[in-house]
């Protein structure tokens, strides 16, 4: 199998940025309750795409790679319009695309194109496959005459490999297998000879046996028709044989960014570290240490203070912003674990943990019924002495005794913006 396209992450660098993507911002508003709506209340907000910067140079591959709920499919479609940008710029062809008008970005489609994640979706089920190849010709007036869009068309099926044509053209999209139907979705991407296509996980609704047929031919058509690539993926194993650069994303924001060859030689971001623990072995008789990181991603209408990711990161410390909330998430992960007489004793030390559910560097515990703040403050000893790799004690800056209760204080915390790191730019407190 041919490897990746020869541009490096370097010549990649010294090319002609195709794109430019500064500070974008993609916000949605939840809905919440009828009642909350009608009274206009605050239901939050999703950043589903939190403040990003990125170049795309012409003839590059950049993966952009992070677990579900990432963003990544949202930055994805913003770059084409289909989703509406809150904040920042997407430069192309020195126009701004963010705030432009449908009719405006219409005329820009020919030029960024998408594929789909699911083809099965992708192909209206009652249209030809000739006609619907053929559709971005008719609705962008490329054609003058049948015989031309049937030219173009079967000029297309040939390039994605759904030869003879003749055997596509009158088919349906129940009447081919899965491969057969990306073949076409990508056919049909590239029938407007765009400079720019945006990948969106193409591969993983497929077979494994046509997996690395649909990369090559998508590498095959980046070097015919020099086209830029950004691919969408949480599979980190294809995004090294497919990808130039690769962007890993966490809650909205990048993490990471750098040369292919970097991000695998030497992940900087635990986050990275972690993704890359992930990947399975295919040799059934090793076995690695996965070392995956604890918990679940945060919820991203309330994210956590300071570094996004501390909460389950195993080398965070002082200033990644330690808070509350992990305070409370600490203390129930210990009652989940003792037997029910211990923890009937435990939990009624504290009055209400409802005060740790708000973010914020300092917290009161009040103590409970005939419970003492001596008390709370035995059991927060017990809870470090048990666990002295907690990396949430390195965060705590004091324990006090109050007129209210106990107090527990947090180091600032400190949010970290990508910074260069040897041959990557990380976003994370230890570089």
């Amino acid at each position: 199998m041919q490897t990746r396209p020869d541009t490096t992450g370097a010549a990649a660098t010294d090319s002609t940025v195709l794109m430019s993507i500064t500070d974008l911002e993609i916000h949605f508003q939840l809905r919440g309750s009828s009642f909350s709506r009608l009274l206009g209340l605050d239901t939050g907000t999703v950043k589903a795409v939190d403040g990003v910067s990125l170049d795309l140079h012409e003839g590059e591959v950049v993966g952009v790679v992070g677990e579900s709920g990432s963003g990544k499919t949202t930055l994805g479609r913003a770059l084409l319009g289909l989703v509406k940008a809150t904040e920042g710029e997407i430069q192309y062809a020195g126009q701004n695309l963010v705030g432009m008008s449908d009719r405006a970005l219409r005329g820009l489609r020919r030029d960024l194109q998408m594929v789909f994640q699911d083809p099965n979706a992708a192909l209206n089920p009652s249209m030809t496959i000739e006609v619907a190849i053929g559709d971005p010709l008719r609705i962008h007036g490329l054609t003058k005459s049948k015989a031309e869009l049937r030219q173009r068309v079967s000029a297309a099926l040939e390039r994605v490999g759904l030869s003879p044509v003749e055997r596509f053209l009158g088919k349906y999209p129940s009447d081919l297998s899965g491969g057969q139907k990306q073949r076409a979705v990508i056919a049909r991407a590239i029938i407007l000879d765009p400079v720019l296509l945006v990948a969106d996980e193409p591969i993983s609704m497929l077979d494994m046996s046509v997996r690395a047929k649909i990369l090559q031919l998508m590498l095959d058509l980046q070097r015919d028709l020099n086209l830029t690539y950004v691919y969408i993926t949480h599979d980190l194993a294809s995004a090294k044989f497919f990808c130039n650069r690769i962007a890993i994303m966490y809650l909205g924001r990048i993490v990471e960014i750098g040369p292919t060859e970097e991000i695998f030689a030497d992940p900087k971001h635990p986050y990275t570290k972690a993704l890359l623990k992930a990947i399975p072995e295919p040799d059934p008789s090793r076995s690695l240490p996965r070392d995956l990181p604890r918990g679940e991603i945060p919820d991203a209408a309330s994210p956590p203070l300071g570094c996004s990711f501390h909460p389950r990161c195993p080398a965070a410390f002082e200033p990644c912003g330690w808070e509350n909330r992990d305070l409370k998430a600490l203390l129930e992960a210990r009652w989940v674990s003792l037997e029910e007489v211990d923890y009937e004793r435990e939990h009624t030390l504290i009055e209400n943990l409802k005060v740790l559910d708000e973010p914020g560097d300092r917290a009161v515990l009040k103590p409970g019924n005939d419970h003492s703040r001596a008390d709370i403050i035995a059991l927060l000893d017990r809870m470090r002495a048990a666990d002295t790799a907690e990396p949430l004690w390195r965060g705590v800056d004091s324990i006090s005794e109050t007129a209210d209760g106990v107090e527990v204080r947090f180091h600032p915390g400190e949010d970290p913006a990508l910074r260069r790191a040897e041959g990557v730019e990380v976003a994370c407190l230890l570089y």
